[in-house]
């Protein structure tokens, strides 16, 4: 499948034997939310297991992007699947984290020193490499 783009905002879905990996690259602010939301809902309702959302490359512009991340956590609940924050910049945890969501969006290790579970996507191995489906938000 050839990879599509959004014009600023870029969503990779990547199949995993246990969920998905879903990679977002870009801004996460009042003006791409709608689209990020209408594409990670396909994602839920695609079926069982953990949904890994990646937001190293992101950054949350705005309130409205905090928000998704609560609705799609919520949504996930409601499809009996589990949303995991994976290697989300320093800025964003510290957002999740002073907004108190930390206790209940679920993030994945991110340490250095914790190893990435098989089959998931590590800085030696870009999720690019993996991608079986990319949606255009």
């Amino acid at each position: 499948m050839t990879p599509e783009r959004h014009r600023t905002t870029p969503i990779l879905v990547l199949d995993a034997p246990d969920g998905h990996d879903v990679v977002i690259e870009g801004p996460l602010d009042v003006h791409t939310v709608p689209d990020i939301r209408d594409a990670l809902h396909e994602v839920i309702s695609r079926g069982p297991g953990e949904l890994r959302l990646h937001l190293d490359r992101a950054e949350i512009g705005d309130a409205t992007g905090l928000g998704v991340i609560v609705h799609l956590h919520r949504r996930a609940r409601r499809e009996q699947r589990r949303l995991w924050l994976v290697g989300s910049s320093e800025r964003t945890t510290r957002l999740v984290r002073g907004c108190r969501l930390d206790h209940i969006l679920a993030p994945a290790a991110t340490s250095p020193a914790a190893p990435a579970p098989a089959g998931h996507p590590t800085p030696a191995d870009p999720p690019a490499r993996r991608t079986v489906s990319t949606l255009t938000a």
